[in-house]
């Protein structure tokens, strides 16, 4: 919706208000947070891109760049997953049975295989499917219950960055007469994607008992020798939600542009929405009420990633009170896998 001197096409200034469809997409509590977000750091925080239509715009991309095909043989997870298996079938870990709780599952595709193979062991007791996401949850059980009928399988809603696993999840025990541990995953790169990685990483340590595992993915190298080219993420997703975001927040695109670049401040790889003309955008609704000014040139950052070198890994776990137990890169040495557990306390 445009407002006032934002019909002028001579204007500098425009005054928009979000569609409907943003505001039944999120939360009053979701809303407020990318409030804040906007006027503190001018960002919209990732992690949201995959609720409402942006769950649909990431499965979409997994399937159309990620799932492997005839002409794509290799999906860095499953190569990983794969790579790593005679670690996590549980034959070295304390305990018969291995609970998969998947925090940002997507699609769950990228577990398949991995859960095939504990399934064929008999060392799988239970999945549990944890996403931001309701639209992705819902793929992901059509998908799972339909690879796996006998397996079961529970999901919820969680945003890892505001909130610890719960422990009605972890206590939920289909076999109560044999041991098993956590096998928490976080694959997709996802941890990159983050704003606030310590808290995330906080939240993992307060969600894990001794013998659970942490099984991250994430790009490795240097994120200032970025060479400009958009791949992978950086391009397809970032350019969809990019339209997304700005039809939901009534942005013109001939008022904008998309731009990605190094941000230098948080060291990661970022995709922008940078403005042309200067922007009030007005939040309204059920006791919100918030304009929100922006000049021409200012950005709002919608995407981000950064890239993990091994010793600021181990920094960031420790201080979370995690250990880096294990970790393995894929053939291209572009990818890790890390496995982490609580650090030993003398």
């Amino acid at each position: 919706m445009l407002n006032s001197d934002s019909n002028n096409p001579n204007s500098t200034h425009r005054i928009v208000k979000p569609s409907s469809d943003f505001y039944t997409t999120f939360s009053e509590v979701e809303i407020l947070e990318i409030i804040d977000a906007l006027e503190v750091r001018r960002e919209i925080p990732l992690k949201y891109s995959y609720k409402g239509k942006g769950g649909k715009i990431w499965d979409n991309f997994y399937q159309k760049y990620i799932i492997p095909t005839w002409y794509r043989t290799s999906n860095v997870e499953i190569e990983l997953l794969n790579n790593n298996f005679q670690y996590l079938n549980g034959d070295n870990l304390v305990g018969s049975k291995v609970n998969i709780i998947d925090v940002g599952a997507g699609n769950s595709y990228p577990i398949k295989k991995y859960i095939r193979q504990l399934q064929k062991l008999g060392k799988i007791n239970q999945y549990i499917a944890l996403d931001i996401s309701e639209a992705l949850l819902d793929v992901s059980q059509k998908n799972f219950k339909n690879w796996f009928p006998k397996i079961n399988y529970i999901n919820d809603t969680l945003d890892i960055e505001n909130s610890c696993i719960p422990k009605t999840l972890l206590e939920n025990e289909p076999n109560q007469n044999q041991e098993t541990i956590n096998i928490i995953l976080h694959l997709g790169v996802t941890i990159g994607n983050h704003h606030n990685r310590s808290r995330v990483f906080n939240n993992f340590s307060k969600s894990m008992k001794k013998n659970d595992l942490l099984v991250l993915t994430n790009e490795i190298g240097s994120n200032s020798k970025w060479n400009g080219e958009a791949r992978g993420g950086c391009d397809y997703h970032a350019e969809n939600i990019y339209k997304w975001i700005t039809s939901a927040i009534a942005i013109k695109s001939e008022d904008c542009q998309l731009v990605r670049k190094y941000d230098s401040v948080r060291d990661s790889v970022v995709a922008n929405i940078k403005f042309l003309h200067n922007y009030t955008i007005i939040f309204n609704i059920q006791g919100i009420d918030k304009n929100i000014e922006f000049s021409a040139d200012d950005n709002i950052t919608i995407w981000r990633h950064h890239k993990f070198e091994i010793p600021q890994l181990q920094q960031e776990l420790a201080q979370a009170g995690l250990e880096l137990i294990r970790y393995s890169t894929n053939k291209y040495s572009s990818h890790i896998m890390a496995i982490c557990q609580l650090a030993h306390i003398p």
